[in-house]
C-alpha cells in the first residue's frame, strides 16, 4: 500500500535526510520524498500498519532533522 504525506522541511538536504530515515524504518518498503512539492510517498511492507509505522517514521526523521514535520 503507497500513501502519500504533506511534509514541512526547510532545505532539499534536510528532505535527503527525512527520506533516508524513513527508508530505514521498520515496515517501510520505500520511501520518496520530493521537496518541491513538499511531499513523502510511503509504500508500507505487506501487512504492516500505516499509522503506527508512520508515528514511527515521524519520529526517525525528528531524530536526523529535528523541525521537520510529516502531516498525518
Amino acid at each position: 500500500m503507497k500513501k502519500t504525506y504533506k511534509i514541512d522541511v526547510d532545505c532539499a538536504n534536510c528532505a535527503n535526510k527525512m527520506e533516508e530515515a524513513a527508508r530505514k524504518t521498520e515496515g517501510v518498503q520505500s520511501a520518496t520524498v520530493n521537496f518541491m512539492a513538499l511531499k513523502m510517498i510511503v509504500e508500507f511492507a505487506e501487512g504492516q500498519d500505516p499509522k503506527a509505522v508512520m508515528e514511527q517514521v515521524r519520529r526517525n526523521c525528528k531524530k536526523v532533522e529535528d523541525d521537520c514535520e510529516i502531516y498525518l
